[in-house]
């Protein structure tokens, strides 16, 4: 792990970091490598705002449950560059990593750092022999270097928000959708996850002439008897079980790939044997073994997500208003996130906050600052230095929840830590 975050270090001083959307680049890169992506079988884009991962990560586990080979390229990582990269069976190796980046630095193209990472999956994956590519998008779609394919198998869209507004003009939802679903493949079977309902309004329009297989969110439904949870469509129920995933963000999220695995005809019988076994790192993940547990007392919970937009801080909100327990917060996010906004979503939630600086972070936000902001929302705030110093300020032999959030960036630091 530390090798291979220290070659992504060097990465990042060597190719861009900045984001520079268009696909001229990678474009002309592909080319004077023969066109590799042409070689991906099946190719599927997972495209939105907020639960890209956790549908891909859903969809993945359905199709290998089914006898049959993915291979997955997701962004950002948590704590080691190679969980970027699945093949077929495993994570990509460093050594693979350097051998593709090498062939890619000997092209002489000017690429960003995410374009590089997406050439490196594409070449890795067409030396293999995989049944279903999944690629995860990184900023909007338009400019992304995942938009590489006129025919994918599947587009799938998960819940569009108010996020990345920086990059585009004018800063509105409909804007967003533009970019997001207005440049869809026709010649695809595109899924559109749960929406608000105007937004799901705005991208019918966008996908009014659009000539592809079009499947919205009005056919299928989650349902929630009392305890139990089902998925439900005109065809199928199927009972949703996990100990894993705890919102109900996340588990619309997988009723959209429990939607497609459907049509890839996968057997419902497999579809929920295997839901009980999905696991999302870093999405309202518990910690129950580790180097921080080891620093609270047996009868308190530490609890990690990555939620750092406005719509994901509400259905962690959610989650956190059906724990019983006492929850005390610690609180590391970006700058350009709208911290504001986002701790406003948790009124009457946390007995404490305490504000670390997200480790390694250039537009993190410091200490101070989320101080600052929290104390104008009136909560009970402290600023600590580290995450394991306030970790060490909340612990005590009172049973408790402690709740770290505000960035994927800073769950992961503290996943790498643990």
């Amino acid at each position: 792990m530390v090798n291979s975050e220290i070659y992504y270090n060097q990465l990042q001083k060597k190719y861009s970091r900045k984001i520079t959307l268009g696909l001229s680049r990678i474009k002309k890169a592909l080319k004077l490598l023969g066109n590799p992506e042409k070689k991906l079988k099946r190719p599927i884009n997972i495209i939105g705002s907020d639960g890209k991962y956790s549908c891909l990560r859903s969809l993945q586990y359905f199709i290998e449950a089914n006898g049959q080979s993915t291979s997955s390229f997701v962004s950002p990582h948590l704590f080691d560059l190679r969980s970027r990269i699945w093949l077929k069976n495993r994570f990509i190796s460093l050594n693979e990593i350097k051998k593709y980046e090498k062939q890619i630095n000997k092209l002489d193209v000017t690429l960003s750092l995410f374009e590089v990472l997406t050439l490196i999956y594409v070449l890795a994956v067409s030396k293999s022999k995989i049944d279903y590519n999944i690629l995860e998008a990184g900023l909007m779609f338009f400019g992304d270097s995942t938009r590489l394919f006129s025919k994918p198998l599947v587009q799938a869209v998960t819940n569009i928000n108010l996020q990345h507004i920086e990059w585009i003009s004018p800063k509105t939802i409909r804007e967003i959708c533009k970019q997001k679903v207005g440049y869809l493949s026709n010649q695809t079977n595109i899924y559109i996850g749960k929406q608000n309902p105007k937004t799901l309004e705005i991208v019918k329009g966008i996908l009014k002439k659009n000539k592809s297989n079009i499947i919205y969110p009005s056919k299928w439904r989650i349902i929630y008897k009392g305890q139990k949870i089902y998925y439900r469509d005109n065809k199928h129920k199927i009972s949703i079980h996990s100990k894993y995933i705890h919102s109900k963000g996340l588990i619309e999220n997988l009723g959209l790939a429990i939607k497609i695995a459907l049509d890839l005809s996968i057997k419902p019988s497999i579809i929920q044997k295997t839901i009980p076994k999905i696991f999302f790192e870093g999405r309202l993940q518990y910690l129950n073994k580790g180097k921080l547990k080891k620093i609270v007392h047996k009868n308190e919970k530490i609890l990690l997500d990555g939620a750092h937009s406005n719509t994901s801080a509400k259905n962690l909100y959610d989650y956190l208003k059906t724990i019983k327990l006492p929850i005390y917060c610690i609180w590391g996010m970006q700058k350009n996130k709208f911290p504001h906004e986002f701790l406003n979503n948790f009124k009457g939630i946390f007995k404490k906050i305490i504000t670390v600086k997200i480790p390694n972070e250039k537009n993190a936000c410091s200490a101070e600052e989320l101080r600052t902001i929290a104390f104008k929302q009136k909560y009970n705030v402290e600023s600590a230095r580290n995450f394991k110093e306030g970790l060490k300020r909340v612990t005590t032999h009172k049973p408790k929840v402690i709740c770290f959030m505000g960035s994927l960036y800073f769950i992961g630091s503290i996943l790498k830590e643990n």
